[in-house]
């Protein structure tokens, strides 16, 4: 098994893992934490791809896209956190409405 493949199994289980705490939790912050999780296994299947052939050096263009993937992850959580604390603020909810919720 190469240490490629052993990343990319790794990787899809993390992405596995975020998208079924996104699904399933109501938590608006831990729906945040899951969507990071699922990032940083992006962000991890990219380095993998990156020293996938047998080149002493990996090729820089996946670098660089995670590197530019870590600024618009931490963007983004700002963002999400501001929301949640605005909804927090408005309604005294943590969690998004339900279909059947009269609010």
């Amino acid at each position: 098994m190469t240490p490629f493949l052993i990343y990319a199994v790794i990787a899809v289980a993390i992405f596995t893992v975020g998208l079924r705490g996104l699904l399933v939790q109501p938590h608006l912050l831990r729906k945040v934490m899951a969507l990071n999780l699922m990032g940083s296994s992006v962000f991890l299947l990219l380095v993998a791809i990156a020293r996938r052939n047998a080149d002493p050096a990996p090729d820089p263009v996946p670098h660089a896209m995670v590197l530019t993937g870590i600024v618009v992850a931490v963007s983004s959580t700002a963002l999400a956190l501001a929301v949640a604390r605005r909804l927090y603020a408005a309604t005294g909810r943590d969690h998004l409405p339900d279909v059947d919720d009269d609010a």
